[in-house]
């Protein structure tokens, strides 16, 4: 096991431990200890607080002479190849770790989707890194295009096909897309700069991403956070099952959060991917035993 408690004392309980121990909305066991490795860090709680003033000032800042200047800069290129140096150079690898992870939850979230939805055969979700250097390849401003056009092209799928959920529940639901993750970074070694949590790392990335893009991109990406409540109600459709969907906190897609608590706002967006990706796990694995009884069945009958 990746997390390691304090020796139990009744008198003085350890808060991180009951906070990793607590089930009550599972979570991937080896995710969540690098959250709560990354909860305790000291860069969180004390480098945190300055660093969003900075970030904030930055952000207000690009985003004024943007409105301002009659041309919108924007370079996809350069914002990636920040993005390798910043999280090699300045993030702790449980931060690396965790960011990466969520790029390929969030494929596995969006393909199973696809494959219990209205249309199978409308485009799916590619983007899987293994390390950091992988997200060279646009891999963030993929993961935001992926999210637009499934949500597009979902619902247009939807109008074509009304009895589409009557379908799907009639056949059983498909967890074939729910891959193992496979996260390759290296977490015995740091350099001496490798201090960022997630959240401080966050902060400062902002201000790279919305200096290359333009505000248009960057109104789009910060827009998407907003998405968790739909999504989680994509998923009770097809599962019947509503009784998860209070843990979503970023909601309310048409009264969107303010770009300066898109950070906060992205390590939340995080956390819900992780409580769905893991549901999504469970009921895979409940799934399996009956699948199982069907097949031989059939088998049996042939």
């Amino acid at each position: 096991m990746t997390y390691t408690p304090e020796t139990r004392d009744r008198q003085d309980p350890n808060h991180w431990d009951a906070l990793y121990f607590d089930n009550g909305i599972p979570v991937d066991p080896v995710a969540k200890a690098y959250m709560v490795k990354d909860l305790q860090s000291w860069s969180r709680n004390y480098l945190l607080p300055p660093i969003k003033i900075i970030a904030n000032i930055g952000l207000g800042t690009i985003m004024t002479v943007k409105r301002l200047l009659p041309f919108q800069f924007r370079s996809y290129w350069l914002m990636h190849q920040m993005a390798v140096w910043f999280l090699n150079t300045f993030a702790t690898p449980e931060a690396c770790y965790l960011i990466l992870r969520h790029m390929s939850i969030g494929s596995n979230i969006v393909n199973f989707l696809t494959d219990n939805g209205p249309d199978p055969s409308i485009p799916r979700a590619t983007l899987y890194p293994r390390r950091v250097a992988d997200l060279a390849d646009n891999a963030f401003l993929e993961h935001d295009i992926v999210l637009y056009n499934f949500v597009l092209d979902y619902h247009a799928a939807q109008r074509a096909n009304p009895n589409w959920l009557a379908e799907v529940h009639q056949r059983g639901i498909d967890f074939s897309s729910v891959r193992p993750v496979e996260i390759d970074v290296d977490m015995t070694q740091r350099g001496l700069l490798q201090v960022l949590d997630m959240e401080s790392a966050l902060e400062l990335f902002k201000i790279c991403y919305s200096l290359c893009v333009t505000s248009r991109e960057f109104q789009r990406a910060v827009l998407s956070l907003q998405f968790d409540e739909s999504f989680a109600q994509y998923f009770s459709q097809l599962t019947n099952d509503y009784r998860w969907n209070h843990v979503v906190t970023n909601r309310h897609p048409l009264a969107p959060n303010s770009p300066f608590a898109a950070a906060h706002d992205l390590l939340l967006h995080g956390v819900l991917s992780e409580y769905l990706h893991r549901y999504l796990e469970l009921a895979a694995a409940a799934a399996a035993p009956a699948q199982e009884v069907t097949k031989n069945h059939v088998a049996h009958h042939a």
